[in-house]
């Protein structure tokens, strides 16, 4: 597989585990310099956050995050993103996710490029 850039691709959740605060209505818009990646997002759920990671020779994305939910809570955590290219040659992204924050529970979300 040609080594993936994440850099300016969109990407829409489709699923995530009840204990997770992101929400269908967000968009995540990455930007890829070299091995760095970063985001801007907020949402239903979220006033305001960001993400930073590294992404690998394969695509996978090590990342932590921190945001403000509607709450005006600080959460923060930890996120490994596991490529899949579709047939129509997006990626989906199948991450698995750890709060370090707050109840420290794990998760799991489906990202799909837009």
């Amino acid at each position: 597989m040609k080594r993936l850039n994440y850099n300016n691709k969109k990407f829409r959740p489709v699923s995530n585990s009840d204990n997770g605060e992101v929400s269908n209505d967000m968009i995540f818009h990455y930007q890829q310099n070299g091995d760095i990646l970063t985001c801007e997002y907020q949402g239903v759920n979220i006033v305001k956050g960001h993400l930073i990671g590294l992404v690998d020779d394969r695509g996978n994305i090590d990342m932590r995050y921190h945001q403000i939910n509607k709450n005006g809570e600080l959460m923060t955590g930890i996120c490994h993103s596991k490529p899949e290219v579709l047939e129509n040659g997006k990626i989906k992204l199948l991450e698995e996710w750890l709060w370090t924050s707050g109840d420290q529970t794990k998760g799991n979300s489906v990202l799909e490029e837009i």
